[in-house]
């Protein structure tokens, strides 16, 4: 006996190293061989075979144990689960090779309530011809079931049932083990600590709050700048509506002549009297003022002031170079620029020549997309006559196939009534196990409410205590004199009222201190923006001049480049192509019945007097600016000469 119930102990621990979810059985069988090395081989074979089947048959087995569990086994710890597996196992397949005198011994080797229990509920005939007939049939066939598994059960029972009362005489014949009186827990008293006194406190002092400044006037005043701004708006508003008002009264003065309208025409008449004034124009536009000073930093200020001594220095250099007897590049100068007029003539030869090279492009696509929808179309008759013989072919195919499909799913939905049947069986037995366990938890929660209550009571009770003790009445500590003198015998020693006191003193010397040294730099500061003052004097001379020389400069420029470009020979071979091209074009959209483009529609004559009319005025505000910007340039220059 003791030798097979190492065996079957050695077969429990390996099972229970065995986790469904990560290993596989076939590794798992390699590495318990490798373990198994040690024994003899004769124990070592017996091993593997049962736990080789146990993991194979391993749905089987679980079916009968779970239920075991659920029915008489609720009292069986689940550490013996493998156990029963083992010995399940060893019923259903391995009965027969054997021996039932060989099964005897190992179950007498195993504990003799557990296996009573089970070889009880397993060889119980109701149960082998019932539930568990019908749960292996889900599995496996049902004619496999009863041939290979439930007859041979049956008729191994009435021999079993003899072991099985074997054992019960067996746990009758043992004494009950005597049950020791359980130590009885004492209570003890809490070790409630003693409240500390609360000492009385002491109040805040009230905190003095420093008077604010008063608000500055000249924060609802408005700024000086912003008045000067106003009023230079509505002076040049004043002149700018006087000059358009001189436009306007002088406006017939500059019309063209115009043919005389035929006789009976109302239209022609309309147009040929000149229009009316009726209102003076309102102006939206202002323009700025150059007088107002623009404002800097104080980096920007020093760091322009440097660049024009810079400049001034350099000229002056110059100068002194020329007066020496230095060369003028004067020469040098005017080549450079007559070079730079010839490059951007080239330039501009070039920019037409790209455009004309797009244009040509442009003509070559569409004469290449005119050649392509004619291809295109003849395709697309091919693809037609092939789609449609497809079509054809697609449809028979399809009803070739919903006919094989309805075959199948008659098919399919015979086997799913007799799956429906099965699942019912089952459910019931499993609705049954259940209603069971749902009596017995009611029946501990019962249970543990009640302890919950009386566990609830005796807390109150000890809380009411607690209180009770807590309300009783504290001692009340003394007041505190704030002018008295602690007396510990210490250097400097004083009272709180005298500490407060010098404090103050010292925080009226700190002030003293600090508007001092506010009085320092508020000097500092106004030497330095003395400094920056006369700076800005002799940036805004320095900047007057530099606009007047700039200003020369760009009419020079100006009246250089008016020069009309000069035509290059590839840009007249261009031109020459692009016209081939267009011909072609128009050739091929004739054979091909493409519509031209319509042509533009002639103008009327209202829409040609309207033009005209626009274009005067335009020119006419063009030319008042022009007279505006010359007044306000000259302005500066006279007061820096002035200057």
């Amino acid at each position: 006996m003791a030798y097979y119930g190492e065996c079957i102990e050695t077969v429990i621990e390996q099972l229970d190293k065995f986790k469904p979810k990560k290993d596989s059985p076939e590794q798992f069988l390699e590495a318990a061989s490798t373990c198994l090395q040690t024994l003899s081989p004769q124990k070592q074979a017996f091993i593997l075979e049962v736990l080789s089947g146990c993991l194979e048959y391993r749905k089987l087995l679980t079916i009968v144990v779970d239920a075991f569990y659920m029915r008489d086994g609720q009292l069986c710890l689940w550490s013996d689960y493998n156990l029963f597996q083992v010995i399940c196992y060893l019923a259903t397949f391995q009965l027969e090779e054997l021996g039932f005198q060989l099964f005897c011994n190992i179950v007498k080797s195993q504990p003799a309530d557990k296996m009573y229990k089970f070889l009880r509920f397993f060889f119980n005939p109701l149960h082998l011809c019932s539930w568990i007939k019908d749960e292996w049939s889900l599995i496996y066939e049902m004619a496999h079931v009863k041939e290979t598994w439930t007859d041979p059960l049956m008729r191994w029972q009435p021999e079993v049932q003899e072991l099985i009362d074997q054992l019960e005489r067996v746990l009758t014949n043992q004494l009950p083990l005597s049950k020791t009186k359980a130590k009885v827990t004492e209570p003890k008293q809490f070790n409630l600590t003693v409240p500390k006194p609360r000492a009385i406190p002491v109040p805040a002092p009230v905190p003095v709050v420093a008077k604010p400044r008063p608000v500055p006037r000249t924060t609802y005043q408005s700024p000086k700048e912003q008045q000067v701004l106003e009023m230079t708006n509505r002076c040049n508003r004043r002149k700018a509506e006087e000059l358009l008002l001189r436009a306007n009264l002088g406006e017939m003065r500059c019309a063209m002549p115009r043919e005389a309208p035929v006789q009976g025409s109302k239209k022609a008449l309309r147009l040929q009297s000149p229009p009316r004034i009726r209102k003076a124009l309102q102006l939206l536009f202002c323009r700025p003022n150059d007088d107002i000073p623009v404002k800097l930093n104080t980096a920007a200020i020093l760091r322009e002031g440097a660049l024009y001594h810079r400049q001034v220095e350099k000229e002056l250099q110059r100068v002194d170079k020329l007066v020496d007897g230095a060369r003028d590049f004067s020469e040098f100068l005017e080549w450079q620029r007559k070079m730079q007029a010839k490059d951007y003539q080239e330039q501009q030869a070039a920019g037409e020549c790209r455009r004309l090279q797009g244009k040509l492009s442009h003509e070559e696509a569409v004469l290449a997309r005119q050649r392509l929808l004619q291809e295109n179309k003849q395709k697309a008759d091919r693809k037609k006559e092939e789609m449609a013989e497809l079509t054809q072919q697609c449809a028979e195919r399809r009803l070739q196939e919903e006919r094989s499909m309805k075959e199948l799913v008659e098919q399919v939905m015979e086997g799913h009534r007799n799956i429906q049947v099965a699942q019912m069986k089952l459910l019931k037995g499993r609705q049954q196990a259940v209603q069971e366990v749902r009596e017995e938890s009611q029946e501990l929660l019962q249970r543990r409410a009640q302890e919950a209550r009386e566990e609830q009571t005796r807390r109150c009770e000890l809380i009411c205590q607690l209180r009770a003790l807590e309300t009783q009445p504290t001692r009340k500590g003394k007041l505190v004199d704030l002018t008295q003198i602690p007396g510990y015998g210490l250097e400097g020693e004083m009272s709180v009222v005298e500490l407060r006191e010098r404090l103050a003193r010292l925080k009226e010397a700190q002030k003293r201190e600090e508007e001092e040294k506010r009085d320092q730099i508020i000097q500092g500061k106004r030497a330095k923006s003395q400094e920056l003052q006369n700076t800005l004097e002799q940036i805004s001379l320095c900047r007057s001049a530099m606009g007047r020389s700039a200003a020369l400069r760009c009419e020079a420029r100006k009246a250089a480049a008016r020069g009309a470009p000069s035509q290059d020979e590839r840009v007249l071979e261009l031109q020459l192509r692009i016209q081939e091209k267009a011909a072609e074009r128009r050739r091929q959209a004739a054979l091909l019945h493409v519509s031209a483009p319509r042509a533009a529609r002639p103008k009327p004559q209202a829409q040609l007097e309207a033009q005209h009319w626009q274009e005067l005025e335009r020119s006419r505000q063009r030319r008042q600016s022009a007279l505006q910007r010359g007044g306000s340039a000259c302005g500066p220059a006279h007061r820096l000469e002035a200057a």
